[in-house]
């Protein structure tokens, strides 16, 4: 009789597609005993059922509770523990549906035509390759036997494999649970500043806005909360409020590297908000180059503001879904095209949870393609010089699982990640967890990768020069060597705090300014090579009037010399600017040097490095009774001649309103 029903099934499956009823093949459960309690225990049966045959992950998880009340009248039926253990696979509990899964076989081997795939995927969920490949291989026999599809399968089988090869060559990683963040419920998507200062995540907590319930998955509606780093700690997460979090869900999906800009998850599509002072604006939908009927999730900024990388094509079906890595570059104000990644990123599988690092080349994503051991697991690949990417690597066990790793952030300094993961430790469903990197990753193909971060993080806060009140002021980075914007951003009006992330390998200028203030001028010289570095720069801007400073920190000369160099016309340019925004502003324009060398000399050295300056800005139209030059030699330092630093600062262009 077993083995008709088995036939039954096939043809069942046959018919109706293996990936559609692979879940609710066993339609009856009875037991053969109806002893005092049998009553309540077929009661609970029915409830249970009834949730399992709505074939949704929120209606497994409910019907969990209803089996295993069952499960105390009678814990050896087999029915009961395979429908238990499918239920297990279906909610974020995967790991607990081997007990049953084992023991519906051990009672009954012909307990349903697909008790070997739902073993296998029980041994994969628990790390247990060898036994989930046995398992997969006789259900492939199966499939085989009676020529129904087996690509599910082959895709299983090869998961598993690339699981054998990672977990016998795990990486050097450190993986922290974050119990401060965590709480019995979904917790995911964090999102961290480049500094590590702040972190927006995703929860599903009690407490959420409206309290409503989701009819796919049972949960309540998602909120997003913050926390921030005190110390090294993370303090207790507060529900972030209005007007990010409404009624309906409100997702974390991506973060600019300073925290100002929040990109969030609505109604299928991606939001907008920016922090104004101490205050998030209210969400707006990007526009429809961005978002169309599609559904567009998971978003990150490149660390210049210019481009958007993002998910488009996701749907609620996992059997069906097929996310893309999306593109889209700015120009002006206004967003491009989106284009598709590559074909070496994007796989005919799902994409999720994309990160761009604020190194600007570095991509992490999340994919249940290429080399994956289950589910979604993290890879990283690199954008070169030419644009193309680099193949992704695996992240490699224990970081990925053969269950879903989603979300994952990269600080700015490159060793040190956050990612949410379902594991066996969990406190809820699905955690957040820190991932303390080694320096070095050995990857699959034997490559081993320094994964620490060419980039400087330079953050600060903008005083006012004479009140010492904090400033709103527009910040502008630009590229020396090549006479162009990189970015701007804008200082917090109420803390005055910046923070900019610049990608090692160019000479930078920067402009911080504000209406009724001269503006300041900083030069950051980036060699290709240079690791993670973090530079404090508090600026002060002080007011355009008569007799007011301003150092031009990036005007260039060769050694010895006082001929202009090409990396200097974007400061000189700024400067022009202000010249022809302030028509009656007169300005004297001083060179300073070192002590190194005779006094006689420096000060003909700095005499004709002033007096280039005045020809350039002759030469751009700017009258020349509006513009003096002196020479000051070493008279006026600024810095300390003992030490290369303090002499480096000495050697300066500077220029004083001589009349406003």
């Amino acid at each position: 009789m077993k083995k008709n029903l088995f036939a039954i099934i096939l043809c069942f499956l046959s018919v109706f597609s293996f990936s559609q009823n692979e879940k609710i093949d066993v339609d009856l459960i009875e037991f053969k005993v109806k002893n005092e309690g049998y009553s309540e225990a077929k009661l609970n049966i029915k409830r249970g059922d009834a949730l399992y045959r709505k074939n949704k992950r929120g209606s497994y998880l409910k019907a969990i509770p209803f089996y295993l009340k069952a499960y105390k009248y009678n814990s050896n039926n087999p029915e009961l523990n395979y429908k238990t253990g499918v239920a297990y696979l279906e909610s974020v509990q995967k790991k607990k549906a081997l007990y049953y899964l084992d023991k519906a076989y051990s009672e009954d081997p012909y307990v349903s035509a697909l008790i070997h795939w739902q073993l296998g995927r029980a041994y994969q969920y628990n790390a247990d390759f060898a036994n989930a490949l046995n398992e997969y291989f006789r259900f492939l026999d199966i499939l085989e036997k009676y020529n129904l599809p087996s690509e599910k399968v082959e895709k299983r089988i090869e998961e598993c494999k690339n699981g054998e090869i990672f977990a016998a060559k795990p990486i050097d990683a450190m993986i922290i649970r974050l119990d401060v963040l965590n709480s019995e419920y979904p917790d995911y998507a964090p999102l961290i500043s480049a500094d590590k200062s702040m972190m927006i995540f995703t929860s599903r907590r009690k407490g959420s806005t409206g309290g409503l319930i989701s009819e796919e998955d049972g949960m309540l509606f998602e909120d997003i909360y913050i926390s921030y780093n005190k110390n090294g700690n993370w303090t207790k997460p507060k529900n972030i409020g209005a007007p990010l979090n409404t009624n309906s869900h409100d997702a974390t999906v991506g973060l600019s590297p300073d925290g100002q800009k929040l990109f969030l998850y609505r109604n299928s599509d991606i939001y907008v908000s920016e922090l104004k002072g101490n205050r998030w604006t209210k969400p707006v939908p990007l526009s429809s180059s961005i978002n169309t009927d599609e559904t567009e999730n998971s978003a990150c900024i490149s660390f210049d503001g210019k481009e958007l990388y993002f998910i488009r094509g996701k749907t609620l079906d996992p059997e069906t879904s097929n996310g893309d890595i999306y593109v889209s570059k700015k120009t002006g104000d206004k967003w491009g095209e989106a284009k598709k990644l590559s074909d070496v990123i994007n796989t005919k599988y799902d994409e999720d949870g994309v990160f761009m690092h604020p190194d600007g080349k570095t991509l992490y994503f999340s994919s249940k393609g290429h080399d994956s051991m289950g589910g979604y697991d993290i890879f990283r690949t690199v954008k070169q010089d030419d644009g193309t990417w680099s193949e992704p690597q695996n992240l490699g066990f224990p970081v990925n699982s053969p269950d879903d790793d989603l979300y994952f952030v990269m600080a700015a300094n490159g060793n040190e990640g956050y990612y949410s993961s379902v594991k066996k430790d969990g406190k809820g469903f699905m955690d957040i967890y820190k991932i303390d990197f080694p320096k070095e990753i050995k990857f699959k193909n034997n490559v081993v990768t320094d994964i620490q971060a060419e980039l400087t993080v330079i953050k600060g806060t903008i005083f006012d020069g004479i009140s010492g009140s904090k400033l709103e002021a527009d910040i502008k980075i630009y590229d020396n060597e090549e006479d162009k914007s990189v970015l701007k951003t804008t200082s917090n009006s109420i803390s005055g705090k910046y923070l900019v992330s610049l990608p090692s390998g160019k000479n930078y200028g920067m402009e911080v300014k504000k209406n009724g203030y001269l503006f300041y001028s900083e030069n950051f010289d980036i060699p290709k090579s240079k690791k993670y570095q973090e530079i404090i720069k508090n600026i002060k801007l002080y007011p355009l009037k008569k007799d007011g400073k301003v150092i031009l920190r990036n005007i260039f000369f060769d050694f010895d010399k006082a001929i202009l160099r090409s990396e200097s016309f974007s400061e000189l340019n700024r400067l022009k600017t202000l010249l022809d925004n302030n028509p009656n502003m007169e300005i004297e324009i001083s060179g300073h040097t070192d002590n190194k060398g005779t006094h006689s000399y420096n000060v003909s050295l700095s005499k004709n490095r002033a007096q280039a300056v005045v020809d350039y800005l002759i030469s751009k139209g700017i009258d020349p009774g509006r513009l003096t030059s002196r020479g000051a030699s070493w008279d006026e330092p600024v810095d300390t001649n003992d030490t290369e630093a303090g002499r480096q600062n000495n050697r300066r262009v500077e220029f004083k309103v001589i009349r406003k």
